[in-house]
């Protein structure tokens, strides 16, 4: 054990240091999620339901952006342990124009999405609080785009710190403006969810604006902020070949569980509710796992840019380690603390009830979710992207939501069936994508 320790743990050490920054950013920005979740749960479940229906829905789209974008740091990465500073920066530059191409496609779906909500059949009294909520996440599509491209180059020339740090501070920004907005504190209208809808926008433009000139003013980013006549097609190609296929594993993942959420809502307004709440309080586990992930692609990236299989191979599994281990401490809170993280998290007690029963099944379902998560970052890393979608394509649309389905309401599981669905998804996506990572990295042509 002592040997194996020692021959992983520079890996671990240097996995952590990119990572815990990005962690702590990918927490901000779901935590801005959360803080609407829990401060909107305080006015009423149909309320709740209606956020729920809404982020479901939103994100459903606009995970396809920010997978896509993810792609950019581990393409930075690899050019810069090739010492190629004018490849840096016209991936700077692509980045932003993938950003743009994104925000057009994203905002447009969204905004049919919005103007249909009877397609999803769902409550009367929930859709007309999601429509307006979900057009107003439609506006902030495109500062978080724009901020996660540049956040992207950042991440790519392990230059992390300064994201976290930005994005802490739009949480708060978020969470003071939700206190005014929602309720209405300080002399403000109470707006109840709109509210919380015009503090997420404030917010991320904050995030974006500051990021821009901290990147653009900074002497840390100066080497590589060098004028070029070269086209960016290459790399706006290359990016959106490596990164599409990100996109879609991680649209296929959150589309599972918005079709859930979804599918949840014609069973009840409070399963609904419960499992809106549920959900968000996993996805703060599930985002330190993609900070890992995040960390690892770098890392992996960096190896493969200086052709040293041995370094992308402990990388890869050091990275897979660190996020199980992390995940299965989080599945061990989950369980121990069940009670006091639902009583202190909403007030209705038919939708705790519910919650705590979720809860237990999300903390069965971690280990294969961090697993999954960093597989996904390490198989990034070596610009694999698209067997790992065909994985995540028959995990969650094979397996997860079939079985999930026929276990609600052929075995009569209710929403419970539905989390035990995609349980066993994420338990196939983690095995195989695993399998997939050691495979490549041992065996893949390095010239």
């Amino acid at each position: 054990m002592q040997v194996f320790f020692q021959k992983h743990k520079p890996y671990f050490l240097s996995i952590l240091e990119l990572s815990w920054p990005i962690i702590i950013g990918q927490l901000g920005i779901v935590l801005m999620g959360v803080a609407d979740t829990l401060m909107i749960g305080k006015i009423d479940a149909t309320n709740l339901a209606a956020a729920g229906l809404a982020n479901a829905i939103y994100y459903l789209i606009t995970i396809l952006g920010l997978g896509t974008l993810m792609a950019v740091s581990p393409l930075i990465a690899k050019a810069k342990a090739e010492n190629n500073l004018e490849e840096c920066i016209n991936y700077f530059k692509a980045a932003v124009l993938v950003a743009l191409t994104l925000f057009v496609f994203i905002y447009g779906v969204n905004d049919v999405l919005s103007n249909n909500l009877d397609w999803f059949k769902q409550d009367d009294n929930v859709k007309p609080l999601a429509k307006e909520f979900l057009t107003l996440l439609n506006f902030s599509t495109l500062p978080l785009l724009l901020f996660l491209a540049v956040k992207q180059f950042s991440d790519g020339l392990s230059i992390t710190r300064p994201a976290a740090v930005i994005t802490v501070i739009a949480l708060a920004i978020n969470i003071l403006i939700n206190y005014a907005f929602i309720y209405g504190n300080w002399g403000m209208p109470a707006l109840g969810l709109v509210g919380a809808g015009w503090a997420t926008i404030i917010a991320r433009v904050f995030m974006f604006v500051t990021m821009l000139i901290y990147v653009l003013t900074h002497k840390q980013y100066k080497p590589y902020l060098i004028k070029t006549q070269a086209k960016i097609k290459a790399q706006y190609l290359a990016i959106l070949k490596v990164g599409l296929p990100s996109g879609f594993q991680y649209f296929f993942e959150v589309g599972a569980f918005a079709t859930a959420a979804i599918i949840i809502g014609w069973i009840g307004k409070s399963e609904q509710a419960a499992h809106t709440l549920a959900i968000n309080l996993a996805s703060l586990t599930y985002m330190v796992a993609t900070g890992i992930s995040a960390g690892t692609g770098i890392a992996v990236g960096d190896a493969f840019g200086r052709k040293n299989r041995t370094d992308m191979v402990f990388a890869g599994k050091s990275g897979i380690m660190l996020g199980g281990i992390f995940m299965g401490l989080c599945a061990i809170l989950f369980t121990v603390f069940n009670q006091f993280i639902v009583e202190t998290s909403v007030n209705d007690k038919e939708v705790q009830q519910i919650t705590a029963g979720l809860l237990f099944i999300a903390a069965m379902f971690q280990l294969s979710d961090g697993v999954q998560a960093v597989s996904l970052g390490a198989l990034r890393g070596l610009s694999d992207t698209k067997i790992p979608t065909v994985i995540t394509i028959i995990a969650y649309w094979v397996i997860g939501i079939p079985v999930g389905y026929y276990m609600a309401f052929s075995l009569d599981l209710g929403l419970y069936g539905i989390w035990y669905g995609l349980s066993i998804g994420l338990t196939f996506s983690a095995v195989l994508l695993c399998i997939r990572f050691v495979k490549e990295a041992k065996t893949m042509n390095l010239n």
